[in-house]
């Protein structure tokens, strides 16, 4: 038996019938087990919720499952089925139940006062109804099978331990720029490095600074004690992927569960942004063109504090996410910041490639937020990678990268790039009216260019460097990029 309904307020949801134990009373130690079969069929709501009865003196929840994987034709999405679990607090949309998540990652999880699956949360494991939510990311032509194994272990609780969670500030060098890496998954979702091997990684790519980014669970935000230190500043967040896109909650108070059971016709998504905005976080919508499933952004951008334009190596996914930037620096009086970051999960995939250059006033969390929320940054590949970009008129008056230049409207400005570490790479310059300049750099890979123009002729500038296109320029097309800035503003003001 099943009924329709929805995770308060948000996806449309199943709820089963609830698993029962035939627990005796007063039974101290031991093991009951509990297994569920089911079919859903294509078209099957976002989530089926599974309850479990727990009944009292339990100390450990164990939950394994399988599913089915007929072949499917060319092209359609076979079978992909995700799971985690709510404790007794309920299933309540952002509530205080959630314990847990590894979407398609893991087969098995467990859950004790003591300790609990990397992804999922460690507490008591208190009476009442438990819910297994399993969430299928796609269903084949013939449906889907699968098998639910619930194991509940008796005996007194343990001791939770108190999470440690990472210091908000580093030793830093005062104001300066700090090279960050703001999207990552270690074992807690489902990457395959552990929180030390992505620290390792962060200091050999010469990082001051990572995000821990988790699908949709709060779990790595403990997971990092004696891993910072003078030279790593380590942030708490989240990756929120929801099934109409993802978006990073970036710095977020130690703890903090962004919920992502929602889609747009939901009317949640401001709700959860708020909550970020909270817990002092910036909200950035994720690789907003990706073309795997769920992945494409379609939250808009009004509740956005910056955007991740740049997501692992260079491909046309992000070149089409620069052009979409560009349209809105175009087109509206307000702006969204641009971020690059790596999404790496596993091996090969490199941790800061590519990477966010924050000018902040020092290495801590509220300094390199405000930064980012600023646009006092730009975009590269690698550490070895510099790109400077101000703007000066004939009075002195200048800016730099996210600022704004005021001068009179028939004033004369100069724009100056300077770049190292791209091997004849090209640097170019690019307003609100096109590409404006272009200049290559030798092969020691540093140079600079220079353009003068007026206040009234421009509405901002943006720098990049290009690596030199395969085909040598012939196509017409650009190179693969090797760093961009965010813009440099320029507005009219009254003449004197």
């Amino acid at each position: 038996m099943l009924r329709m309904g929805a995770a308060g307020g948000g996806a449309a949801a199943i709820t089963l019938t609830p698993v029962e134990f035939a627990h005796a009373a007063g039974q101290q130690d031991g093991e009951e087990t509990s297994t569920v079969r089911g079919h859903l069929d294509t078209g099957a709501p976002d989530f089926v919720y599974l309850p479990v009865r727990v009944p009292r003196g339990v100390r450990r929840i164990a939950v394994s499952y399988t599913y089915d994987r007929p072949q499917v034709p060319a092209g359609t999405p076979g079978n992909a089925l995700d799971i985690g679990i709510f404790d007794e607090r309920g299933t309540d949309l952002g509530g205080e139940g959630f314990r847990g998540w590894s979407g398609g990652f893991r087969t098995e999880f467990a859950i004790s006062a003591e300790e609990a699956t990397p992804g999922y949360l460690a507490g008591p494991v208190n009476a009442g109804t438990w819910h297994v939510v399993l969430g299928p990311y796609t269903v084949a032509p013939q449906g889907l099978d699968y098998k639910v194994t619930i194991t509940l272990g008796y005996g007194g609780q343990g001791r939770t331990p108190r999470p440690v969670h990472p210091p908000e500030r580093a030793a830093g060098r005062g104001r300066a720029w700090y090279r960050g890496d703001a999207h990552l998954h270690t074992v807690h979702s489902d990457g395959r490095r552990t929180p030390a091997e992505v620290a390792a990684a962060a200091r050999a790519a010469g990082l001051d600074f990572i995000v821990t980014t988790e699908h949709n669970t709060s779990s790595a935000h403990g997971a990092w004690e004696g891993l910072w230190g003078d030279d790593l500043l380590i942030l708490c967040g989240e990756e929120v992927t929801t099934r109409n896109g993802h978006y990073l909650a970036l710095g977020i108070d130690p703890g903090t569960f962004v919920d992502w059971r929602y889609r747009v016709r939901d009317d949640a998504y401001a709700r959860f942004a708020r909550r970020i905005h909270q817990a002092d976080g910036l909200v950035v919508p994720a690789h907003a063109h990706a073309p795997c499933i769920g992945c494409s952004w379609r939250f808009g951008f009004q509740e956005a504090d910056a955007v991740e334009l740049w997501n692992g190596p260079w491909t046309p996914d992000d070149e089409l996410s620069l052009a979409s930037w560009e349209t809105l620096l175009r087109e509206s009086d307000t702006w969204l910041p641009a971020m690059a970051n790596s999404d790496a999960h596993r091996e090969p995939q490199v941790v800061g490639l590519p990477q966010t250059v924050v000018l902040a006033e020092d290495l801590t969390r509220r300094a390199i937020l405000d930064g980012i929320r600023a646009g006092r940054s730009y975009l590269a590949e690698s550490s070895a990678v510099r790109l400077a970009l101000t703007v000066s008129d004939e009075r002195g008056r200048h800016a730099g990268i996210g600022e704004r230049l005021s001068a009179p409207a028939d004033a004369r400005v100069t724009v100056r790039a300077e770049a190292s570490g791209v091997p004849d790479g090209i640097v170019r310059l690019i307003t609100d009216q096109g590409l404006m300049r272009s200049h290559t750099l030798p092969a020691a890979g540093e140079g600079a260019v220079t353009w003068q123009t007026t206040v009234a002729n421009v509405g901002y500038v943006r720098a990049e460097i290009r690596h030199a296109p395969a085909d040598g320029g012939a196509s017409g097309i650009p190179g693969q990029m090797a760093a961009l800035t965010n813009p440099v503003f320029l507005e009219s003001s009254a003449s004197g």
